[in-house]
């Protein structure tokens, strides 16, 4: 599903005008960058955590080179979905059955 269909289907559901909608989740996903790049976590109750994860430095392999580089400690935005989120997607036939 991509963020245009999202937009539509909230305009949808709920009546509210595509543009004032499409405005709304712009702002929802910069509030998200912003705080997330300020190193701040964003906790949506029952729906899951944006948080920034610390990856340790670490020394990978350039294989066309055959040579060593050093990967500094960085961190990396992720997202944790609530145990009532987990829970629905494990219950979704839809989900089952596209596996399949």
């Amino acid at each position: 599903m991509t963020k245009a269909e999202v937009i539509t289907e909230i305009s949808d559901k709920t009546g509210i005008d595509k543009s004032d909608v499409s405005v709304t989740v712009e702002a929802f996903f910069n509030i998200v960058k912003n705080a997330m790049s300020e190193g701040n976590n964003i906790y949506v109750r029952g729906f899951g955590s944006f948080v920034n994860k610390k990856r340790k430095k670490k020394i990978a392999r350039n294989i066309s080179k055959n040579t060593a580089i050093v990967i500094d400690e960085h961190f990396v935005p992720s997202f944790k979905p609530s145990k009532v989120f987990v829970e629905k997607i494990k219950s979704s036939n839809k989900v089952k059955a596209a596996n399949d």
